[in-house]
């Protein structure tokens, strides 16, 4: 049996560190902008190609705690795929369970890197995505970023879930299905047993302009049915919370060199932690401690911690404990 299947887009990752470029906030130091000077040929320093989504990157930090770990996805029928499914082989994904769309090209990003923080130029396009016969049991299906044509592959999810009523649901959405499938999304909300966002996704999916504390977005996830919401919130750290109780854990004192892969490190020792027994402020601690450890380095599995990893990213930290709200 699979500890963990992921759905989700996986794509190429194309890192560019940037030389010269300027950021410029508003006076709230909100709303930055990276800016580059137009018509201009602007220096990098490196750049370099690897395997990214977050379904991928999730499963390949499933896999870094000896755990099994599967995809769920689409590739096109071009190179950018076959070095895809090389990548998550190579980190030990299972890959049975990817499909090639032979109409469409694979999915890719460009990621800008500068001075510890990325911009994200993202290719996505409508993907023919199609649900594996005889999908075998699953410890849980984490459901997360999937480009325009996901509802039908939701609808399977769905039904798959109601026969494997044992199977649980981690839901991470992605940008395309807060942006243009909200209401779809919602539905899926309803039956998560663990729902990680950020703030301004949490925001999005109950549909509120101003924002509110942490503690009151996760109860309303939780009334709109999730049973438990992971919710974060960059440097500042991430909350756990269900019906009964909240936890908050603030960020480990780390310097970021980039922040690609972030969320995805946390869902993977968080979510990892639970499958191993860990108690809930725990698996905060360990979401957070891989979290830290992979914007210490450039791209989003390098930096991925197995058990003894977290161990000692957790000693080294030792001061930062997860505290209940």
């Amino acid at each position: 049996m699979y500890n963990v299947i992921a759905i989700g887009d996986a794509l190429i990752d194309t890192h560019v560190h940037i030389d010269n470029a300027a950021v410029e906030c508003d006076l709230e130091h909100k709303n930055c902008r990276l800016c580059l000077d137009y018509g201009s040929k602007i220096p990098i320093t490196d750049s370099f190609q690897c395997l990214g989504g977050n379904a991928p990157n999730v499963s390949a930090g499933i896999a870094k705690f000896g755990l099994r770990s599967a995809v769920i996805g689409a590739v096109g029928d071009d190179n950018n795929g076959e070095f895809v499914v090389q990548q998550m082989k190579n980190y030990g994904i299972d890959t049975r369970f990817v499909s090639i769309d032979k109409k469409n090209k694979t999915r890719y990003s460009v990621v800008l890197n500068f001075k510890g923080e990325r911009t994200i130029l993202s290719y996505s396009q409508k993907k023919n995505y199609l649900w594996p016969k005889n999908l075998p049991a699953a410890g849980w299906i984490y459901y997360t970023s999937l480009s325009s044509g996901f509802e039908k592959l939701q609808t399977e999810l769905m039904n798959y879930l109601q026969k494997n009523p044992r199977t649980k649901l981690a839901l991470n959405p992605g940008s395309y299905m807060i942006k243009y499938a909200v209401d779809k999304l919602r539905q899926a909300v309803k039956k998560t047993d663990l729902l990680i966002v950020n703030k301004e996704e949490a925001l999005a999916i109950l549909k509120i302009k101003k924002s509110e504390s942490a503690k009151n977005l996760i109860a309303k996830l939780i009334a709109m049915g999730a049973k438990e919401v992971a919710l974060t919130d960059a440097a500042r750290g991430a909350w756990l919370g269900n019906e009964r109780e909240t936890w908050y854990c603030k960020s480990f004192p780390v310097e970021p060199v980039a922040k690609t892969g972030a969320g995805d490190a946390l869902s993977s020792g968080l979510l990892a932690a639970k499958i191993l027994g860990e108690d809930k402020k725990t698996a905060l601690l360990w979401g957070i401690a891989n979290s830290c450890s992979v914007i210490l380095q450039v791209g989003a599995q390098k930096g991925l911690l197995d058990k003894n990893g977290i161990k000692k990213m957790i000693g080294k930290y030792a001061r930062v404990k997860p505290m209940k709200v």
